[in-house]
């Protein structure tokens, strides 16, 4: 088995030297941000989760979502390919504005947005800052306020140490790019953020109006328990829940059991995608 994922992973490393050949870039806000679009039609964003890449989070979807969709996967600040600005603090308001700048010099006025637990809080602030721009939503493994998850997530936050971030998110990151202090400064970038975490007011996502997909595992880093409130708080909102920890439902590297297990959300995120909007 560990045979089998070492493999993969080598695999996704050639890959993302692939794509970076073929991959672009936008002067966003003042950021430097990569990007990689696959296939064509209805554009659908893709946001990473925290500490990520786009092949970390998304890989093991890109193939089959790009067949139906004109797939927009972004990299955000200080991760991956795209640079740290000049090495501010990162936000979910700040990613929220620089992905809706790339959307408006793409010229989309009308997209899917598909984030993952950082990434979809994320989403969640493009929905609120520019809802005319979103037409459908998918929140994955993702929370919108400290009582979300456990409290020992918090605790355990707050003594977060370069040693915990897992490796294969290290070895994603220096593929893209090989800076050493850039990876240390990501991390403490992104452990600051979680540590100030503060709650999106429940009137506020209550006035998401756009057709939204709430995906969660059973074991998730956000309890089940969270994803059924959001669920029920956004008036147009459907709910999946799977067996199995945080991302480990749509193939997300650092969940990988198995290289030939398909990612079973896969079959409920097409059917939400491919169905007729409301009119």
């Amino acid at each position: 088995m560990k045979k089998i994922i070492t493999l993969l992973i080598s695999t996704i490393a050639l890959i993302n030297v692939a794509v970076a050949q073929n991959g672009k870039y936008a002067d966003v806000n003042g950021l430097h941000m990569y990007y990689e679009i696959h296939g064509t039609g209805k554009p659908l964003v893709l946001l990473h989760g925290g500490g990520s890449t786009i092949q970390s989070t998304f890989g093991r979807l890109i193939p089959a979502l790009s067949k139906t969709h004109m797939i927009i996967a972004v990299e955000l600040q200080a991760h991956g390919h795209s640079n740290n600005r000049d090495g501010r603090q990162i936000t979910f308001e700040q990613d929220a504005d620089d992905v809706i700048a790339l959307l408006q010099q793409l010229k989309i006025d009308k997209a899917d947005i598909f984030g993952f637990s950082n990434g979809g809080t994320t989403a969640l602030q493009i929905a609120i800052r520019r809802p005319a721009l979103v037409d459908k939503l998918i929140i994955a493994s993702s929370m919108y306020k400290r009582a979300g998850v456990a409290p020992g997530f918090w605790e355990a936050m707050k003594a977060a140490k370069f040693s915990d971030m897992p490796d294969v998110y290290k070895k994603e990151f220096l593929s893209a790019n090989p800076s050493e202090q850039a990876l240390h400064i990501m991390f403490e970038q992104c452990a600051h953020r979680m540590q100030q975490f503060k709650d999106i007011p429940d009137e506020t996502i209550s006035a998401i109006q756009q057709p939204a997909l709430i995906l969660a595992g059973d074991k998730d880093v956000p309890l089940p328990e969270h994803a059924v409130e959001m669920y029920r708080r956004m008036p147009h909102a459907s709910l999946a829940l799977f067996p199995g920890g945080h991302g480990t439902f749509m193939g997300e590297l650092a969940m990988l059991k198995a290289a030939h297990t398909p990612p079973v959300a896969l079959p409920v995120i097409e059917d939400f995608l491919n169905a007729a909007s409301p009119k």
